[in-house]
């Protein structure tokens, strides 16, 4: 059973920045890619990034420059880096892998 959980949202400044963590059991990150996606309030969830588990990367337009993804295969648990954040970048942050979702983390930047 895939189970998904991230942590490391927060509570930030404009132009601050945090890393997100989604630490995943029940496959490994050799195996599965990992996505990110976020919902703001009313607003539908949107795809933010994801990490092939060969290391290919991709990302959002809007967040592209700013967040970085990685994986650590060791800890089986892939990262979210996010710089530079705008309050519109404020939303529950999920990861997915396998068509298996977190429970999500809460980031709120504040202008």
């Amino acid at each position: 059973q895939v189970q998904l959980v991230e942590s490391g949202g927060g509570l930030v400044q404009a132009g601050g920045s945090l890393t997100l963590s989604c630490a995943v059991s029940g496959i490994s990150l050799s195996s599965t890619a990992v996505d990110w996606y976020r919902q703001a309030p009313g607003k539908q969830r949107e795809f933010v990034a994801f990490i092939t588990s060969s290391g290919n990367k991709d990302y959002a337009y809007f967040v592209k420059g700013r967040f970085t993804v990685s994986a650590d295969k060791v800890k089986n648990t892939a990262y979210l880096r996010m710089n530079g954040l705008k309050p519109e970048d404020t939303g529950v942050y999920y990861c997915n892998a396998r068509n298996c979702w977190g429970q999500g983390t809460q980031v709120t930047v504040a202008s």
